[in-house]
């Protein structure tokens, strides 16, 4: 919710964001008259600033990472990509600053909307896309020298270029492991033996992509590069794919594809952006995985859930399809309820969203924490068949059932580092089979991954 701002009310402001205005005010010479929270899973807000000579310049905040890290350094240097791109003629919000304490980013605040399933029609849908896969070309096309001259490093090879920001993130997740998993192992195996070969040519990618903003006249901007790194220009098109499964494009994707070949003159692999995908759709599960399992406080653990479940799942399918392999998708079980349900219901109901009025943060922690009591009560229904149907999958590949899940996981992983690709059928099934089941229990509270899937490229 937007509130305009008295100088008195300033200081009821929750101190981060006073310190934040504070910083703004000192920075850009003036006072912050509104501001609207936007609760999500890193401090973000809208604000606008009356300069000292009268003029309003509407702002955007991106706070770090939250749980995850407090330093700036990813900040700075999408701040300097942002000067990178801007010196080019690609549509970006302005970069006021990065402030140190509370750590954000300033950016001027662009007009519009998302996702291109909110488009007026689909003329209006099509000059949108267009218009964002030119300037996505053109991001392609900036000498990669510029971006190595503010700090980040040229791939040794071919290889690595096309393994992209994966390795990174391996490193990440190893650090914080705390238990067996044998999904994102055998995922970062083949991965591994399937790296493309022969993509030499190199480019700076936004990584994420597919974010952009819009308007009724075109594109107003694109939108966050805090991920991005020098590699196969691919790379980004498969991002473009995956940011379909929770921000609909509705145009097929095998035309986008084609279509940014035709306006960038590049000749686009199916297959090359075929991995691509995988490997990007792998990087929720490594990013978040362990905050699945041992999660913070502050974590939006569904949301994380979320990620890994669906994005593992959808990856899954991609390399089914590549390998031509048959998959086998669970039913859900009958529901059996334990006699904790009516506990379970009543925790549900105690954190409703709407108890919290128009408190927008409020309101996301309520619906932070009702999403894990939704997620409870599901697994209470089905958890108990569901695990036990999973042993039973296990039993098929381990060659004995497992006592416990535990010792499921740790047998499961120790399988797959030991096996090569003549196992690959056999684990893409199970895998696949093992998250559909976890996903049937996040269902409700999916919201925009619900249904996600990523459609064969023609």
């Amino acid at each position: 919710m937007r509130v305009e701002l008295s100088e008195s009310m300033s200081t009821e402001l929750p101190a981060h964001w006073q310190k934040a205005f504070a910083w703004a005010e000192d920075q850009l010479g003036g006072r912050v008259v509104a501001w609207e929270p936007q609760p999500r899973w890193r401090p973000a807000c809208f604000f606008d600033l009356e300069t000292n000579e009268g003029e309003i310049i509407p702002l955007y905040w991106r706070g770090a990472r939250g749980e995850f890290h407090r330093d700036t350094k990813p900040l700075r240097k999408e701040m300097a990509v942002i000067e990178i791109f801007e010196r080019h003629g690609v549509a970006v919000p302005h970069a006021y600053g990065v402030c140190e304490d509370p750590p954000g980013l300033l950016l001027e605040k662009i007009p519009g909307r998302f996702s291109l399933d909110r488009a007026n029609d689909d003329a209006h849908r099509a000059k949108v896309l267009d218009e964002y896969l030119t300037d996505l070309a053109k991001v392609h096309s900036i000498p990669v020298e510029e971006f190595e001259a503010i700090g980040y490093r040229r791939p040794p090879s071919a290889e690595a270029s096309c393994m992209g920001e994966t390795l990174g993130f391996e490193k990440g997740y190893r650090a914080g492991k705390t238990a067996p998993d044998p999904m994102i192992e055998f995922q970062l195996a083949w991965c591994k033996r399937n790296v493309p070969k022969d993509r030499g040519e190199l480019s700076f990618l936004v990584c994420d992509s597919g974010q952009f903003m819009y308007d009724d006249d075109g594109l107003t901007g694109l939108l966050d590069f805090e991920l991005g790194y020098i590699g196969d220009y691919a790379a980004d098109l498969a991002g473009f794919r995956t940011r379909d499964l929770t921000e609909p494009m509705v145009t097929p994707l095998g035309d986008v594809m084609h279509r940014y070949g035709a306006i960038s003159g590049r000749e686009v692999d199916l297959a090359v952006v075929d991995f691509h995908t995988i490997r990007f759709a792998l990087l929720n599960p490594l990013s978040v995985a362990h905050q699945v399992t041992n999660p913070v406080k502050s974590a939006n653990y569904v949301q994380y859930l979320g990620w890994y479940v669906v994005y593992g799942r959808c990856g899954l399918e991609v390399m089914a399809h590549a390998t031509g392999t048959e998959l086998d998708p669970p039913t859900l079980p009958v529901a059996r309820p334990s006699r904790r349900a009516p506990a379970i219901r009543q925790l549900v109901d105690l954190f409703d969203p709407a108890d919290a009025g128009e408190d927008g943060e409020r309101a996301y922690e309520l619906d932070r924490i009702q999403r894990t009591a939704v997620y409870l009560a599901r697994a209470d229904q089905f958890g108990a068949q569901i695990e036990a149907e999973d042993l039973d999958d296990m039993a098929k590949l381990l060659g004995m059932r497992p006592d416990s899940w535990q010792e499921g996981e740790a047998a499961l992983e120790e399988l797959v580092l030991s096996s090569g690709p003549e196992r690959d059928a056999d684990f893409i099934r199970y895998f696949h089979r093992r998250l559909s089941r976890e996903e049937s229990l996040l269902y409700p509270v999916l919201r925009e991954q619900q249904d996600a899937a990523l459609p064969v490229l023609r």
